[in-house]
């Protein structure tokens, strides 16, 4: 059961003379890359062929407006003509209706494939979860949100990996970290970045009375070497023992690995009973994810500034959704959507519910500001 959920937008838009100029500029630009393909020299055909891939899904939707606005110029046309057959001009009244329906979601649908891209979207995500106020029961809620995004990703076919797991002694978890391999896993996990609340009755409370934790989630774009490369004179890397399970291995290797950023201070501690040199690949593959990350809500926040609708900015101090066990709800607090199946969210499943609901909203957004 769902309520708050967003409907879609419907309007007509009937003022389209810049849209068109736009549009008409990105067809030309289409035929002249294929010119260009032609004769391009081999350094510059892979350039050439990445903008023509990313050009065609818009031109697809730009080619299907401007069909259904011919054909509704030429029933037009039709309908005009003196004695018409009877018959057909009812037939002709019906088609038009059926594309005056369809022309403000082809519209909408061409103003979406023109939207500004966020260029970490198609990149897989680094999610980190931390237990915040309420002591062992905000652990056990930090690791139910584990659980739940670890199905999440398996529905949706990525591989996750988990990188750093800090536990309390009754399986809750004070910090997880985890890599999200999937193409646009940011891009669909970047809104779950906020304070997450739980109100329920906790398996430690003998009395049975309801309370209320909460834990952290962040999600970064993860980084590679060529978004942002690291200076090895900015780094200090120290190597210690592990922590935790491991036997002899652990007690007599220093495989942990703790990468500090001098210039920003910003630490990242990783450790693998196995491997050292594994360690500290990741290490400095998520202290880059997080300082760019850093760079990116910088931006984020400059630009949210003249924002008049938001959905989220990854702020980790905003409370972002209610989990209410009583009630078997969940509230994004953003878009007011509460669902009523929250043992199906923490399945994963209806997760992805919220998740749509959030880039519909975003879309939506984006939408209004452009006018």
């Amino acid at each position: 059961m769902i309520r708050g959920a967003l409907a879609p937008t419907s309007r007509r838009v009937t003022n389209l003379p810049a849209l068109d100029d736009r549009l008409a500029r990105i067809l030309a630009r289409k035929d002249e890359l294929e010119a260009l393909l032609a004769e391009a020299a081999p350094t510059e055909y892979a350039r050439l062929a990445k903008e023509l891939a990313e050009l065609e899904p818009v031109v697809a939707r730009i080619e299907a407006l401007t069909a259904a606005r011919r054909e509704l110029a030429e029933l037009d046309r039709l309908l005009a003509e003196p004695g018409s057959d009877a018959e057909l001009e009812a037939l002709a009244k019906e088609e038009r209706a059926a594309l005056e329906r369809r022309l403000p979601d082809l519209e909408r649908a061409v103003r979406l494939a023109l939207l500004p891209k966020d260029a970490a979207d198609e990149k897989s995500a680094i999610l980190e979860i931390r237990a915040g106020t309420g002591g062992e029961e905000a652990a056990l809620f930090a690791a139910d949100l584990l659980a739940m995004y670890r199905r999440f990703a398996e529905l949706q076919g990525w591989r996750f990996e988990l990188l750093e797991l800090s536990e309390t002694d009754l399986g809750g978890v004070k910090e997880a970290v985890a890599r999200i391999e999937g193409k646009g896993a940011f891009a669909k996990l970047k809104f779950e970045a906020g304070v997450h609340r739980v109100q329920r009755v906790p398996v430690t409370e003998a009395g049975g009375r309801i309370h209320t934790s909460a834990a952290t989630v962040a999600v970064l774009p993860e980084a590679e070497e060529v978004d942002l490369a690291l200076d090895e004179r900015d780094l200090e890397i120290d190597l210690f023992r592990a922590s935790g399970a491991g036997g002899q291995h652990v007690n007599r290797t220093e495989s942990a690995v703790r990468v500090t950023h001098k210039p920003t201070g910003m630490s990242v501690v990783v450790q693998d009973e196995r491997s050292q040199h594994r360690n500290k690949a990741r290490a400095l593959a998520l202290l880059r994810s997080r300082l760019l990350e850093r760079e990116r809500a910088e931006k984020q926040a400059a630009r949210a500034a003249d924002r008049r609708v938001q959905v989220g900015t990854g702020d980790r101090s905003e409370r972002i959704r209610t989990y209410n066990f009583p009630q078997n709800r969940v509230t994004d607090h953003r878009i007011g959507l509460t669902l009523y199946e929250l043992d199906r969210v923490l399945a994963g499943g209806g997760l992805a519910t919220l998740v749509d609901a959030l880039l519909a909203a975003d879309q939506a957004a984006r939408l209004a500001e452009l006018g």
